[in-house]
Parts: structure tokens; sequence; C-alpha cells
């Protein structure tokens, strides 16, 4: 096995951010095992690529399920030979204050934004404290920080995600593992897309309604997330752990 490449492991590697983030890790040379629950779009990230040996295997499951975290971070270690950095972007966002929130609303936010974290997270540390190190981003939410209206689970659970990469960056940069996490806040990507239309706004009116409250002139395209993401996997921010970066276009939430 060539175990010269580094890897890298992706969740939500299908979505509009993942996909920008798996891009940015092949581009410097990873070999990226991307993880979702979308088999077409996980298959079409592959062919669109069409590199190779650099996406090894698409790891199709669901996130809340914990022997699938698990098995995530063994497979791709097995697979590979080695694990150096771990990106949990997958999530979801659920609206409504707390009365809009069923109990299956809460479970089901906390379960793929905060539990598949830890699970993720405690066993790619158990790998990495015994092989030299690595890194971690976990990606948070602006709303996290600062929470917003109407949005109580997700702004709750993406709190706990910036919380608990705190607590792992500074538990664990003994062991030469930097946790951090980015916080973006609205995203040109087909979720907040299609969150529109489903409210019955035209998507493209929309954006260019919000680009407007963006002090940088507009809201971030996946590829301005997926660049600090990378940077913060790399030895460029080998001084940067335990924190949180905003991704916000100076724009507050609210």
């Amino acid at each position: 096995m060539n175990t010269d490449k580094k890897t890298a492991i992706v969740t939500g590697a299908a979505g509009g951010i993942g996909k920008a983030i798996v891009g940015r890790f092949i581009a410097n040379g990873y070999r990226v095992v991307a993880s979702d629950a979308d088999r077409v779009g996980l298959k079409d990230l592959a062919v669109a690529h069409n590199v190779g040996d650099q996406i090894i295997w698409e790891k199709i499951g669901d996130l809340r399920s914990k022997a699938y975290c698990e098995d995530l971070i063994d497979a791709a270690i097995e697979a590979t030979g080695r694990l150096d950095v771990l990106v949990n972007n997958a999530g979801i966002i659920t609206r409504g204050d707390v009365l809009e929130t069923t109990d299956d609303d809460w479970d089901r936010t906390f379960d793929i934004n905060l539990k598949a974290v830890f699970h993720t997270c405690r066993r790619a540390v158990a790998y990495m404290k015994d092989h030299g190190g690595g890194a971690i981003v976990n990606i948070s939410s602006c709303w996290g920080i600062y929470p917003g209206p109407g949005h109580a689970a997700y702004c709750t659970s993406k709190a706990a995600v910036a919380t608990f990469t705190k607590c792992l960056g500074r538990d664990h940069a003994p062991d030469g593992i930097r946790v951090n996490a980015v916080c973006p806040n609205e995203v040109n990507t087909p979720m907040i897309r299609t969150g529109f239309v489903r409210r019955g706004f035209d998507p493209d009116t929309a954006i260019a309604e919000l680009n407007k409250t963006v002090p940088l002139g507009r809201i971030a395209e996946p590829e301005d997330i997926a660049d600090v993401v990378q940077f913060l996997a790399s030895d460029a921010a080998r001084y940067v752990a335990g924190t949180v970066i905003e991704v916000n276009g100076a724009k507050p939430v609210y």
C-alpha cells in the first residue's frame, strides 16, 4: 500500500460546501474519503474529479448511526494506511422556534450536527494520538455563536459544535492534533436555494437581496469556505488550534 499521500475524510461531501472542500484537498495532493448519504451525489463527485486513486472510496451511510461514524474512520485508515485530516462538514438546517420544533426535529438536528461530530472526532483522535497527530476541522456556524431568530435547534447544535471544538483543541493540542471550527454565515449552496423554494421565494432574487446585506458585497460561495478549511488543515495553520473562525464577509447575524 502506498501511504505517501495524506488522507482526508470529508463528511457531507456531496453537498455544495462538501464538493468544494473535496476539490481543495485533491488539488493539494490528498487522498479523499468522501462520506455522504447521497449515493448518486458521491458517484457524480468521483466522476467529476476523475483523479484515479485520489478519491479512493465513497463511503455511503447515515451519520445518525454511531456504527457508521466509527466505521468511516476505521475503513478510511484501513484503505489508505493513514489519517491526516477529518472534516466534519455534514449538517442540516432546521427552522422553527421552540414551539415549532418537534421532538424529531430536535433529535435529528443533534444527531447529525453534533452527535456525529462527537463520534467521528473521538475515533479520529484515538488514532491520531498514536500516529503523530493530525488536523480536525468542524463546520459550525455564525448562528451558533450569535443565535438568530427562528432556528432554536440549529443554533443550539452549532453552538455546541463550536464549544466542543474548543474543548478538543485544548485537550489534544499536546498530542499534536489541531482542532478548529469554521463558522460561515449564508453560503450560496443548493441547500439554501432549496430552502428559499420551499418557502415560496425565487432563489436568484433571494440571493441577490442577501448579497446587499453583506459588507463585502455578496454572500459566501462554497469555495470561500473550502479555502479556509484547507488552510486550517495545512501546515500554514500549524499554530492555530482550539479556535473558531468566522467566515462571513463581515456580516453580523442580525
